[in-house]
């Protein structure tokens, strides 16, 4: 068994191995995912001083690290080759990376200043999307994109109160499909309810206001 006495910040897997970045830290640590011992090489990323998280995608073979408040980095597993693929301080489009997520090859991008999605395409970096979310969403935590094609968000502040945190799903652009919260439920009829608790029930209210199991 390994363990890594740093702040971790962010940890991905591509076949049998584990990458991990840490904080104040402009390297990627490679494991193996069977021993979780390290390997005898690391990926230097020279000008990367705070990542905060990292994704793999499969089918082009690449690490995206976000640095906190500055970029994502392009890292290629195979080469090690890097680039810094995506300023996020541009004067016409300005955000903060907080976390990352990917599905095939859209990369997800959460940013907490101001709070809002960013969708982008790995194969060209088009900008496909961003979400503006409802202004008593105070903080995000993480988003990721599904299947259908709408967000499923974690954050704090809901249309009642700002201290209570939240699990939403919302539609492919701005409208919120529904959001669940510590107690209790709010939103429109047939939206997906999940509490927070321990073994909370996760389920969909009908018309009638009635909660059904999934």
């Amino acid at each position: 068994m390994s363990c890594v006495v740093d702040w971790v910040t962010g940890v991905t897997r591509l076949d049998n191995i584990m990458y991990v970045v840490c904080a104040w830290s402009s390297s990627v640590g490679l494991y193996n995912t069977d021993t979780y011992s390290p390997l005898d090489v690391v990926i230097n990323v020279n000008g990367m001083n705070l990542p905060y998280d990292i994704v793999v995608c499969r089918d082009d073979r690449q690490l995206y690290v976000a640095e906190k408040d500055e970029c994502i980095w392009r890292v290629s597993v195979d080469h090690h080759s890097y680039v810094k693929w995506l300023p996020t301080k541009s004067t016409t489009h300005r955000f903060d990376v907080w976390s990352l997520s990917l599905t095939s090859r859209r990369l997800l991008v959460t940013s907490r200043k101001p709070p809002s999605l960013h969708l982008y395409s790995t194969t060209d970096r088009q900008l496909l999307r961003v979400a503006q979310l409802p202004g008593y969403m105070k903080e995000l935590y993480h988003g990721v994109e599904t299947t259908r094609g709408t967000f499923v968000v974690g954050h704090r502040g809901v249309s009642q109160t700002e201290q209570q945190s939240a699990v939403s799903e919302l539609l492919g652009y701005v409208k919120v499909l529904c959001h669940s919260l510590i107690q209790g439920r709010t939103g429109p009829p047939g939206c997906l309810a999940k509490a927070r608790w321990a073994g909370a029930a996760v389920g969909r209210f009908d018309k009638n206001d009635n909660f059904k199991n999934l």
